[in-house]
């Protein structure tokens, strides 16, 4: 082992002397030698190749070199992208990863990681990564690599990350004595690119659990998150890459499925079905998906929710087919008031468990991509099937947009939604519903300085339904700040009683809203705190004819820690006016009359642990005065983790609240166990059971998963939903509420 890291010393050494070590670019070479994706380096191709090295610290701190060093080499034929890096340690060590599952995630979990930004308009990219133990992971970033949330660009990746997109490529791992090797073999097929392109930005990155440390080759700054677009290098092409020739994959499944609704006492439902996806290449930046009568049932259950909230709850969108490119249809608008919410397409509510069920879809077709480097289009159309049980028409979902670049990275949309129910279709005659029609026209201006020290937005939304209703707008104006030690954000926003995207996601409407949040950072040289900050924070609603409705104040202070682990905790004051009923024990009781107001005090505070550890946990609370009342909860997660195999979790969220007499008190219990196994690479089984007193629920979801070739998969799934009694401690068994096994093959091939 000794030897083979000599050799590799003594490759990096014979690399020409006259290499600018401090380069920001990195030139690819045109394999000269067929590439091996095995985890060990010893083609004569990577002897030639341009190192990428002297990778800088991105955390804890940002000032010098990591303390262990990575290099990467990048080789390309006319079919392949090669990628090999070799991660130094100081020494034999073990490594910490999640399990074997794939699209692993985490700051604590040793990984590389490679970003390409094939348009150049740091706005979007691909992430391809890879553990120690050979384990992949791929995703699409959106927005840059910044999140446009109320807690600020550095805090919150959840709307510009996904790693729910998957196609095929090609990666081994081998752990030596001193470091470790990842080898990567990645399609242009897989990629959406410009013809005839000489260089793309690109980034590479790692975690490294032993010393708590992530590392770029781009130096990113401490106050940025690794995925940020603003900073990548560029890489160049030897020669231009062009289009890969046809690219067209096809993603037939079919599907055995037994059901029961016990509730209905309905006989059991056997069906068998059949359909697919195709992904078609337009050109190397312009994609076509299609897909016929698809089904999404190998797609994890929701995580259930304790819901105290007046208004509806937001889940993320998992579904492969409207994943790529999703930016262009789901990035408009804001967090609480987006005028197209893809889920809206194919799921309905079942109102008498609480969760979510399948809609069937007959067919969809979906455009997306690049056309240049300066614009943008998408468009999207999806026939859903009539469902009897909760009273759906055939719906027909048609979303257009087009973006076009301005600057280096803003960029100017716009989108039309249409839902266009068929009249009587729930009795097979599919003739248009004009009175039920309902369009939604966005347009969005985008911005972002090229430091990455202001960006932001500015939109108009306005919806259209059979009647010309007046107020039927939303707009709002975002602006964020960030330094190495301000964090500024603050939003407006305006939305009329009448707005009514029906194909999106709105809270609330009739209410115009001001929030602001700021931030101090402050970096001490100890070695346990890697930044702590104290801050301030307010939201204040009002309405037209109501006046103020909400308001809260806010003191926050929070602490990262050097070993992953972080604090928070906000002290809020807070002032709710109720311009209808509503009970705040979230358990059917007596509800507070309308037009009368409240002014309360509580605590929010949380705690992660050191996420490196097997055991670890986190732990939050939202306390204090609660309307006329208290409430005490108390949420969170622990969970062990046996490398490499998988882990073991507990979900749990406990509300105890106590209102005056005639108000109703009281516990409202949420529990979710997880078993997670990772029997290999290739084979996954999760059981997941949700307890949930609020909806007196109990949900099992089991899923077996056989990943036999890249992208193709066998699914065997079990769910259960039963009746539970909180209060007297059981969970009734013999009163079960639906129950469903299924069967899917999937098989992907390109032609």
């Amino acid at each position: 082992m000794r030897a083979n890291l000599t050799f590799l010393l003594l490759i990096t050494a014979l690399q020409t002397f006259s290499l600018d070590l401090h380069a920001q670019d990195l030139k690819i070479m045109k394999a000269k030698s067929p590439i091996t994706i095995d985890g060990i380096m010893d083609e004569e191709t990577w002897k030639e190749a341009e190192v990428a090295d002297r990778f800088m610290q991105n955390f804890p701190y940002d000032s010098s070199e990591a303390k262990v060093q990575t290099e990467v080499r990048m080789t390309y034929d006319n079919d392949f992208i090669y990628v090999v890096a070799l991660m130094y340690n100081l020494g034999p060590r073990e490594y910490v990863i999640q399990s074997l599952r794939r699209d692993y995630r985490g700051d604590a979990y040793d990984g590389f990681t490679v970003v390409f930004d094939t348009y150049k308009d740091k706005t979007n990219a691909f992430l391809f990564g890879v553990n120690p133990y050979g384990v992949q992971r791929e995703g699409l970033i959106m927005n840059g690599g910044i999140s446009t949330s109320r807690r600020t660009q550095s805090s919150s990746l959840s709307s510009s990350f996904s790693l729910t997109w998957e196609n095929i490529w090609y990666a081994e791992a081998k752990i030596y004595d001193d470091y470790w090797i990842a080898e990567m073999a990645i399609p242009f097929k897989t990629l959406r690119f410009k013809d005839n392109e000489q260089s793309w930005y690109a980034n590479f990155y790692r975690i490294d659990s032993e010393h708590g440390e992530r590392s770029t080759w781009a130096p990113i700054p401490h106050n940025f998150k690794p995925l940020n677009l603003a900073f990548n290098r560029e890489v160049k092409w030897e020669e231009p890459i062009n289009n890969p020739g046809r690219n067209i994959s096809l993603i037939p499944y079919t599907a055995l499925k037994s059901s029961k609704n016990f509730e209905d006492q309905m006989p059991s439902s056997n069906k068998f079905t059949l359909g697919g996806d195709a992904k078609v290449a337009i050109s190397s930046a312009l994609n076509l998906d299609i897909t016929v009568n698809p089904d999404f049932s190998q797609v994890e259950a929701d995580q259930q929710v304790t819901d105290l909230d007046r208004f509806e709850l937001f889940f993320p969108e998992q579904r492969q087919f409207f994943l790529e490119n999703s930016d262009l249809f789901g990035s408009f608008g804001s967090s609480s008031a987006r005028p197209f919410f893809s889920r809206r397409i194919g799921i309905v509510s079942d109102t008498s468990t609480g969760t979510n069920i399948m809609n069937p879809l007959y067919f969809g077709g979906r455009i997306s991509g690049n056309i240049n480097n300066k614009w943008r289009i998408g468009a999207m159309t999806v026939q859903a099937a009539a469902e009897k049980e909760v009273s759906l028409p055939s719906v027909n979902y048609t979303v257009a947009s087009v973006q076009r670049r301005i600057g280096e990275r803003s960029n100017i949309a716009a989108m039309i939604v249409s839902k266009q129910p068929f009249q009587d279709s729930l009795k097979s005659e599919f003739t248009l519903s004009p009175s039920h029609q309902n369009r939604t026209i966005a347009l969005d201006l985008n911005l972002a300085t090229k430091d990455n020290r202001w960006s932001g937005k500015g939109y108009y939304h306005r919806s259209f339904d059979r009647e010309a209703l007046d107020n039927a707008y939303s707009t709002g104006i975002e602006v964020y700040y960030l330094t190495y030690h301000w964090e500024i954000s603050s939003d407006f926003r305006s939305i009329g009683d009448n707005f009514n995207p029906e194909v999106g996601f709105v809270r609330r409407t009739d209410f115009n809203q001001h929030r602001g949040t700021a931030y101090f950072n402050f970096y001490p040289t100890n070695k346990a705190i890697q930044s702590h900050a104290p801050g301030f924070d307010y939201d204040v609603l009002s309405s037209g004819n109501l006046g103020i409705t909400d308001w809260d104040l806010n003191l926050l202070y929070r602490i990262n820690f050097t070993n992953y682990s972080r604090f928070s905790l906000r002290l809020r004051r807070q002032y709710t006016y109720l311009f209808e009923p509503y009970d705040p024990s979230g358990n059917n009781g007596i509800e507070l009359d309308a037009n009368t107001e409240y002014i309360y005090n509580f605590v929010i505070a949380s705690f992660q642990s050191d996420q490196r550890n097997n055991f670890s946990y986190q732990i939050g609370t939202n306390s204090g005065e609660y309307y006329n009342g208290t409430r005490f909860s108390i949420d969170g997660r622990v969970q062990y983790r046996f490398i490499p195999r998988g882990y073991v979790s507990m979900n749990f969220d406990y509300n105890r609240i106590r209102l005056p007499d005639p108000y109703s008190d009281a516990n409202l219990i949420l529990v979710g166990p997880k078993l997670d196994i990772t029997f290999s690479r290739k084979v996954f089984w999760t059981t997941y059971i949700q307890f949930n007193s609020q909806i007196n629920n109990v949900n099992l979801n089991t899923r077996f998963q056989w990943r036999y070739k890249p992208a193709s998969d066998l699914y065997i799934v079990y769910t259960d939903n039963y009746f539970s009694e909180f209060g007297n401690r059981f969970i009734d068994f013999s009163r079960p509420k639906s129950r469903a096994i299924i069967l899917k093959l999937a098989y992907w091939f390109n032609i």
